[in-house]
């Protein structure tokens, strides 16, 4: 038996489905006027020259400031070309932009003439704009001025559009709100990092000298071999997410078909890239019993009798680390961080009691830090469902 569709006797349909019955569509030139004449292209060279208060907008972000500006208002931006259009699920399509700027020649800038201009950014910040673009050279991607006025929009009567976006711009401000505050939190952590793990601020109940002492008495390197291929899960270390399957940063398996050379590393080990350490590639196996990874690494583990792990974990993440690598590394080709120049590196080590202390103050700056991320998806899925 067929079964019919019901449709709800408040919607009709439409060319892009079922909308309210009051809503209209229209195409993007009739509801709006594409102000392109306003555009201000100019060289990075020339910007150097006139620096100064006023933003100045690529399709994405600003790119730069000046001391003149040719929009006052308003505005909605959307990208003219580039390979952003691919991300669309992960960044947006249109900007908003408020007060007095300059937009160059790589965006659309969009005015609201009988709707809002907030609702075209709305309606287009996540939206998938590949059916309606066209190919420059090996990769980049164009949104003509013919083709943008020509893409389809709903639109429901301008008093419903005010509350529409009043509500989705309280939910933007919830997120910029929680955002500016993880932003303060981040920096109270890296203010604890810079003074607890160097020695310039003690915590209550510990004092003492200040000494600093070579690596190469409170780790080991491991290079255990996979040698009857025990273990099949590849592991990469990235400078953002530390340790993942090596399949979720290429789409893809690259390991030899042979893993039998491949480095075993174990939960509560240490694993580095020596050719990007120093972009922070290198993490402490946390979320994973085992794994291998390719022999270019260098595994090592602490001595827990001496150091604490997760103290050892902040000291090799923090600016200090950072900025001292060039001195220990070696290569002609690519600079290249050893484990013997590892070892060679000194660092503030107290007592492990105190380790221990310092450690569980940065873990909770860390927890309070992932909460507030956690918040704001939240609240990003909370404003996706309202749209």
């Amino acid at each position: 038996m067929i079964k019919t569709l019901n449709i709800n006797p408040g919607l009709k349909s439409s060319p892009i489905g079922l909308l309210p019955l009051d809503w209209v569509v229209k195409t993007v030139g009739e509801a709006y006027e594409i102000c392109n004449n306003l555009r201000l292209p100019i060289s990075e060279e020339e910007r150097n020259k006139i620096k100064g208060e006023y933003p100045y907008y690529g399709p994405t972000k600003i790119q730069d400031y000046i001391n003149e500006y040719r929009l006052e208002g308003t505005y909605a931006l959307i990208g003219e070309d580039g390979d952003h259009f691919l991300k669309w699920k992960e960044l947006p399509m249109a900007l908003l932009v408020k007060g007095r700027f300059n937009v160059n020649n790589h965006a659309h800038i969009i005015l609201g003439k009988e709707n809002l201009t907030e609702w075209f950014f709305y309606f287009f910040n996540h939206r998938e704009l590949t059916p309606h673009l066209t190919r420059q050279g090996a990769g980049r991607y164009k949104l003509s001025k013919g083709s943008l006025s020509k893409i389809l929009c709903a639109l429901p009567p301008l008093p419903e559009q005010k509350e529409i976006t009043h509500v989705l711009g309280l939910m933007d401000s919830a997120i910029k709100a929680n955002n500016q505050l993880i932003a303060l939190k981040e920096l109270q952590k890296k203010w604890l990092m810079q003074n607890l793990l160097t020695g310039k601020k003690r915590l209550n109940g510990f004092g003492g000298s200040i000494e600093y002492h070579k690596l190469n008495l409170y780790i080991k390197e491991v290079s255990e071999r996979n040698k009857d291929t025990k273990f099949t899960r590849v592991l990469s270390v990235t400078n953002s997410r530390g340790f993942i399957n090596q399949d979720e940063q290429f789409d893809r398996f690259i390991a030899s078909d042979d893993a039998s050379n491949y480095k075993i590393v174990k939960r509560g080990q240490y694993a580095y890239n020596p050719s990007r350490v120093n972009v922070g590639s290198l993490d402490l196996l946390r979320n994973f019993d085992e794994g291998i990874l390719s022999p270019m690494y260098v595994v090592f583990e602490a001595d827990k009798l001496k150091i604490n792990t997760d103290f050892l974990y902040y000291q090799l993440k923090s600016s200090w680390f950072t900025r001292h690598i060039p001195m220990f590394v070696q290569g002609s080709v690519r600079d290249s961080l050893s484990f013997d120049g590892l070892c060679g590196m000194k660092f503030f080590i107290p007592h492990l009691q105190e380790q221990v202390a310092i450690a569980e103050v940065l873990q909770s700056a860390d927890k309070e830090i992932q909460l507030l991320k956690d918040k704001t998806e939240r609240l990003r899925e909370q404003k996706k469902g309202l749209m």
